[in-house]
Protein backbone atom coordinates (compact mmCIF):
# COMPACT_ATOMS: atom_id res chain seq x y z
CA UNK A 1 0.00 0.00 0.00
CA UNK A 2 2.92 2.39 0.98
CA UNK A 3 4.21 1.60 -2.71
CA UNK A 4 1.26 2.89 -4.64
CA UNK A 5 0.99 5.89 -2.44
CA UNK A 6 4.54 6.83 -3.46
CA UNK A 7 4.26 6.34 -6.72
CA UNK A 8 0.66 8.07 -6.64
CA UNK A 9 2.60 11.14 -5.10
CA UNK A 10 5.50 11.28 -7.77
CA UNK A 11 2.95 11.06 -10.45
CA UNK A 12 0.84 13.87 -8.93
CA UNK A 13 3.95 15.87 -8.49
CA UNK A 14 5.23 15.37 -11.95
CA UNK A 15 1.74 15.85 -13.93
CA UNK A 16 1.80 18.98 -11.75
CA UNK A 17 5.22 20.20 -13.21
CA UNK A 18 4.23 19.18 -16.43
CA UNK A 19 1.16 21.61 -16.19
CA UNK A 20 2.85 24.47 -14.69
CA UNK A 21 5.50 24.43 -17.82
CA UNK A 22 2.86 24.68 -20.51
CA UNK A 23 1.22 27.59 -18.20
CA UNK A 24 4.66 29.37 -17.46
CA UNK A 25 6.38 28.90 -21.04
CA UNK A 26 6.06 29.90 -24.59
CA UNK A 27 7.45 27.31 -26.41
CA UNK A 28 9.04 24.56 -24.72
CA UNK A 29 9.86 20.93 -25.83
CA UNK A 30 10.30 17.43 -24.22
CA UNK A 31 13.83 16.09 -24.78
CA UNK A 32 13.94 12.10 -26.13
CA UNK A 33 16.10 10.17 -25.68
CA UNK A 34 14.52 6.71 -26.15
CA UNK A 35 15.30 5.29 -22.63
CA UNK A 36 12.72 4.62 -19.72
CA UNK A 37 12.92 7.68 -18.17
CA UNK A 38 11.83 10.12 -21.33
CA UNK A 39 9.47 6.86 -22.13
CA UNK A 40 8.03 7.79 -18.42
CA UNK A 41 7.90 11.30 -19.14
CA UNK A 42 5.57 10.76 -22.09
CA UNK A 43 3.05 8.72 -20.61
CA UNK A 44 3.19 11.50 -17.92
CA UNK A 45 2.71 13.58 -20.50
CA UNK A 46 -0.67 12.03 -21.84
CA UNK A 47 -1.97 12.16 -18.44
CA UNK A 48 -1.12 15.78 -17.77
CA UNK A 49 -3.43 16.53 -20.91
CA UNK A 50 -5.83 13.84 -21.76
CA UNK A 51 -7.92 13.52 -23.42
CA UNK A 52 -5.93 16.36 -25.96
CA UNK A 53 -2.52 15.59 -27.52
CA UNK A 54 0.82 16.36 -25.58
CA UNK A 55 1.20 20.10 -26.48
CA UNK A 56 4.70 20.40 -27.23
CA UNK A 57 7.00 18.50 -29.39
CA UNK A 58 9.68 15.57 -28.93
CA UNK A 59 13.44 16.46 -30.00
CA UNK A 60 16.06 14.22 -29.90
CA UNK A 61 19.36 14.69 -30.06
CA UNK A 62 21.09 11.61 -32.63
CA UNK A 63 24.38 11.17 -32.18
CA UNK A 64 24.29 8.57 -34.61
CA UNK A 65 25.60 5.63 -32.56
CA UNK A 66 22.62 5.19 -30.80
CA UNK A 67 21.51 1.42 -29.83
CA UNK A 68 19.16 0.61 -33.07
CA UNK A 69 16.38 -0.86 -30.92
CA UNK A 70 15.99 2.91 -29.48
CA UNK A 71 15.68 4.03 -32.40
CA UNK A 72 13.14 1.43 -33.63
CA UNK A 73 11.69 2.12 -30.44
CA UNK A 74 11.45 5.71 -30.75
CA UNK A 75 9.97 5.73 -34.37
CA UNK A 76 7.06 3.10 -33.61
CA UNK A 77 6.11 5.52 -29.98
CA UNK A 78 5.57 8.48 -31.60
CA UNK A 79 3.84 7.18 -34.74
CA UNK A 80 1.47 5.14 -32.10
CA UNK A 81 0.74 8.67 -30.06
CA UNK A 82 0.61 10.70 -33.24
CA UNK A 83 3.51 13.08 -31.66
CA UNK A 84 5.88 15.56 -33.16
CA UNK A 85 9.35 14.44 -33.19
CA UNK A 86 12.30 17.02 -34.15
CA UNK A 87 15.73 14.85 -34.69
CA UNK A 88 19.00 17.07 -34.95
CA UNK A 89 22.38 15.12 -35.71
CA UNK A 90 25.41 15.65 -34.44
CA UNK A 91 26.76 14.06 -37.69
CA UNK A 92 25.75 17.00 -39.35
CA UNK A 93 27.69 19.41 -36.86
CA UNK A 94 30.82 17.23 -37.46
CA UNK A 95 30.51 17.09 -41.06
CA UNK A 96 29.84 21.07 -41.22
CA UNK A 97 33.36 21.17 -39.23
CA UNK A 98 31.26 22.55 -35.32
CA UNK A 99 32.19 19.58 -34.27
CA UNK A 100 35.57 17.22 -33.66
CA UNK A 101 35.33 13.36 -33.96
CA UNK A 102 37.08 11.92 -30.81
CA UNK A 103 39.71 8.96 -31.13
CA UNK A 104 40.99 6.47 -29.18
CA UNK A 105 40.26 4.13 -26.71
CA UNK A 106 37.47 5.95 -25.00
CA UNK A 107 36.31 8.04 -27.94
CA UNK A 108 32.58 8.69 -27.66
CA UNK A 109 30.12 11.26 -29.22
CA UNK A 110 28.03 12.17 -26.02
CA UNK A 111 29.66 14.88 -25.03
CA UNK A 112 29.50 16.21 -28.70
CA UNK A 113 25.60 16.13 -28.37
CA UNK A 114 25.62 19.40 -26.77
CA UNK A 115 26.15 21.87 -29.47
CA UNK A 116 24.17 20.25 -31.31
CA UNK A 117 21.45 20.43 -28.45
CA UNK A 118 22.42 24.14 -27.88
CA UNK A 119 22.13 24.82 -31.44
CA UNK A 120 18.38 23.00 -31.40
CA UNK A 121 17.01 25.28 -28.63
CA UNK A 122 18.24 28.79 -30.09
CA UNK A 123 16.69 27.76 -33.89
CA UNK A 124 13.27 26.78 -32.61
CA UNK A 125 13.60 29.08 -29.29
CA UNK A 126 12.82 26.78 -27.10
CA UNK A 127 12.21 28.40 -23.62
CA UNK A 128 11.68 25.17 -21.72
CA UNK A 129 13.45 21.85 -22.33
CA UNK A 130 12.05 18.99 -20.11
CA UNK A 131 14.16 15.75 -19.37
CA UNK A 132 14.34 12.87 -17.45
CA UNK A 133 17.24 13.79 -15.32
CA UNK A 134 17.03 12.58 -11.53
CA UNK A 135 18.53 13.23 -8.24
CA UNK A 136 19.93 9.81 -7.55
CA UNK A 137 21.24 9.47 -10.90
CA UNK A 138 24.77 11.19 -10.32
CA UNK A 139 26.17 14.20 -7.28
CA UNK A 140 25.69 17.31 -10.17
CA UNK A 141 22.09 15.98 -10.62
CA UNK A 142 21.22 15.86 -7.31
CA UNK A 143 22.32 20.13 -7.26
CA UNK A 144 19.72 20.56 -9.77
CA UNK A 145 16.06 22.38 -9.05
CA UNK A 146 13.06 21.12 -11.09
CA UNK A 147 13.23 23.95 -12.76
CA UNK A 148 16.83 24.95 -13.91
CA UNK A 149 17.90 27.58 -15.46
CA UNK A 150 20.34 28.20 -18.25
CA UNK A 151 21.91 31.64 -19.35
CA UNK A 152 21.74 32.67 -22.84
CA UNK A 153 25.05 30.28 -23.77
CA UNK A 154 22.88 27.32 -22.25
CA UNK A 155 25.40 27.09 -19.33
CA UNK A 156 24.25 25.95 -15.75
CA UNK A 157 25.29 28.04 -12.93
CA UNK A 158 25.25 25.61 -9.85
CA UNK A 159 26.39 28.44 -7.50
CA UNK A 160 23.18 30.82 -8.71
CA UNK A 161 20.25 28.21 -8.42
CA UNK A 162 16.74 29.70 -7.22
CA UNK A 163 14.90 28.44 -3.91
CA UNK A 164 12.12 26.05 -4.89
CA UNK A 165 9.48 26.28 -1.41
CA UNK A 166 6.96 23.59 -1.77
CA UNK A 167 5.85 23.83 -4.64
CA UNK A 168 6.62 27.42 -5.77
CA UNK A 169 8.29 27.08 -9.51
CA UNK A 170 9.46 30.28 -10.48
CA UNK A 171 9.34 29.92 -14.23
CA UNK A 172 10.56 33.89 -14.90
CA UNK A 173 13.41 34.17 -17.38
CA UNK A 174 15.37 36.94 -18.97
CA UNK A 175 15.72 37.04 -22.92
CA UNK A 176 17.75 34.19 -24.12
CA UNK A 177 17.39 31.97 -21.03
CA UNK A 178 16.10 28.63 -21.02
CA UNK A 179 15.12 26.55 -18.63
CA UNK A 180 15.96 22.65 -18.16
CA UNK A 181 12.58 20.76 -16.09
CA UNK A 182 12.89 17.65 -14.51
CA UNK A 183 9.18 16.44 -13.68
CA UNK A 184 10.91 13.15 -11.96
CA UNK A 185 13.79 14.17 -10.44
CA UNK A 186 12.59 13.45 -7.25
CA UNK A 187 12.02 9.76 -8.31
CA UNK A 188 14.96 6.71 -7.82
CA UNK A 189 15.57 4.26 -10.58
CA UNK A 190 13.18 1.62 -8.55
CA UNK A 191 10.32 4.30 -8.71
CA UNK A 192 10.93 4.54 -12.48
CA UNK A 193 10.54 0.79 -13.18
CA UNK A 194 8.07 0.49 -10.60
CA UNK A 195 5.84 2.75 -12.34
CA UNK A 196 6.87 1.30 -15.98
CA UNK A 197 5.49 -1.87 -13.90
CA UNK A 198 2.79 -0.38 -12.50
CA UNK A 199 1.49 1.35 -15.92
CA UNK A 200 1.99 -1.77 -18.19
CA UNK A 201 4.56 0.88 -20.35
CA UNK A 202 6.37 -0.47 -23.19
CA UNK A 203 10.31 -0.39 -23.22
CA UNK A 204 13.22 -0.91 -25.88
CA UNK A 205 14.00 -4.94 -25.65
CA UNK A 206 18.00 -3.96 -24.58
CA UNK A 207 16.78 -3.12 -21.26
CA UNK A 208 16.01 -6.75 -20.61
CA UNK A 209 18.33 -9.68 -20.65
CA UNK A 210 19.21 -11.19 -23.85
CA UNK A 211 22.13 -12.82 -25.78
CA UNK A 212 24.38 -10.22 -27.55
CA UNK A 213 27.60 -10.25 -28.86
CA UNK A 214 30.32 -8.49 -26.09
CA UNK A 215 33.86 -7.93 -24.80
CA UNK A 216 35.16 -6.66 -21.37
CA UNK A 217 37.35 -4.00 -20.84
CA UNK A 218 38.19 -2.58 -17.17
CA UNK A 219 35.92 -4.39 -15.67
CA UNK A 220 33.19 -3.19 -17.70
CA UNK A 221 31.20 -4.86 -20.47
CA UNK A 222 31.13 -3.55 -23.79
CA UNK A 223 28.77 -4.18 -26.80
CA UNK A 224 30.55 -5.28 -29.86
CA UNK A 225 29.86 -2.45 -32.12
CA UNK A 226 31.94 -1.00 -35.26
CA UNK A 227 31.57 2.21 -33.40
CA UNK A 228 33.05 1.05 -29.94
CA UNK A 229 36.86 0.99 -29.94
CA UNK A 230 38.25 -2.51 -29.42
CA UNK A 231 41.91 -3.43 -29.73
CA UNK A 232 42.90 -6.39 -31.36
CA UNK A 233 43.73 -8.80 -28.26
CA UNK A 234 40.27 -7.81 -27.04
CA UNK A 235 38.15 -10.96 -27.63
CA UNK A 236 34.26 -11.01 -27.83
CA UNK A 237 32.01 -13.73 -26.69
CA UNK A 238 28.48 -13.74 -26.35
CA UNK A 239 26.64 -13.25 -22.85
CA UNK A 240 23.05 -12.79 -21.29
CA UNK A 241 23.24 -9.10 -20.73
CA UNK A 242 21.01 -6.14 -20.50
CA UNK A 243 21.50 -2.15 -20.11
CA UNK A 244 20.02 -0.23 -17.16
CA UNK A 245 20.85 3.08 -18.71
CA UNK A 246 20.62 3.93 -22.14
CA UNK A 247 22.94 6.15 -23.81
CA UNK A 248 25.51 5.97 -26.77
CA UNK A 249 26.46 3.11 -27.64
CA UNK A 250 30.45 4.25 -27.12
CA UNK A 251 30.43 5.10 -23.94
CA UNK A 252 27.30 3.02 -22.28
CA UNK A 253 28.04 -0.55 -20.74
CA UNK A 254 26.13 -3.17 -20.72
CA UNK A 255 25.14 -5.71 -17.18
CA UNK A 256 25.35 -9.41 -16.74
CA UNK A 257 21.42 -10.44 -16.05
CA UNK A 258 18.99 -12.98 -16.55
CA UNK A 259 16.09 -10.48 -15.73
CA UNK A 260 13.68 -11.22 -18.78
CA UNK A 261 10.89 -9.28 -17.33
CA UNK A 262 9.89 -6.38 -15.71
CA UNK A 263 9.49 -7.89 -12.33
CA UNK A 264 12.52 -9.84 -12.14
CA UNK A 265 14.34 -6.05 -13.27
CA UNK A 266 12.95 -4.61 -10.35
CA UNK A 267 13.93 -7.64 -7.67
CA UNK A 268 17.57 -7.29 -9.68
CA UNK A 269 17.53 -3.51 -8.67
CA UNK A 270 17.04 -3.92 -4.87
CA UNK A 271 19.46 -6.45 -4.73
CA UNK A 272 22.40 -4.28 -6.70
CA UNK A 273 25.07 -2.20 -4.62
CA UNK A 274 26.55 -0.29 -8.10
CA UNK A 275 24.10 2.68 -9.37
CA UNK A 276 22.38 2.44 -12.35
CA UNK A 277 25.39 4.93 -14.10
CA UNK A 278 27.42 2.78 -12.93
CA UNK A 279 28.24 1.66 -16.67
CA UNK A 280 28.52 4.84 -18.38
CA UNK A 281 32.15 5.90 -19.15
CA UNK A 282 31.40 9.21 -19.43
CA UNK A 283 30.38 9.91 -15.75
CA UNK A 284 34.10 8.37 -14.87
CA UNK A 285 36.20 10.57 -17.10
CA UNK A 286 36.52 12.91 -13.86
CA UNK A 287 35.08 13.51 -10.67
CA UNK A 288 33.40 16.25 -11.63
CA UNK A 289 32.32 15.40 -14.94
CA UNK A 290 28.54 14.99 -15.14
CA UNK A 291 29.02 18.74 -13.51
CA UNK A 292 31.33 20.17 -16.04
CA UNK A 293 29.29 19.43 -18.77
CA UNK A 294 26.12 20.59 -17.38
CA UNK A 295 28.24 24.14 -17.09
CA UNK A 296 28.94 23.78 -20.75
CA UNK A 297 25.53 23.96 -21.45
CA UNK A 298 24.89 19.65 -21.66
CA UNK A 299 21.43 18.73 -20.58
Amino acid sequence: MNSILNQNTLESEAIYIFREVVAQFENPVLLFSGGKDSITLVRLAQKAFYPAKIPFPLLHIDTGHNFPETIEFRDRLVEELGLQLIVRKVQDDIDNGKAVEETGKYSSRNSLQTNTLLDAIEEFKFDACIGGARRDEEKARAKERIFSVRNDFGEWDEKNQRPEVFDMLNGRIEIGQNVRVFPISNWTELDVWSYIDQEKIEIPSIYFAHEREIFERDGLIWTASEYVYKEDDELTETRSVRFRTVGDITCTAAVESRADTIQKIIAEIRESSISERGARIDDKRSEAAMETRKQQGYF
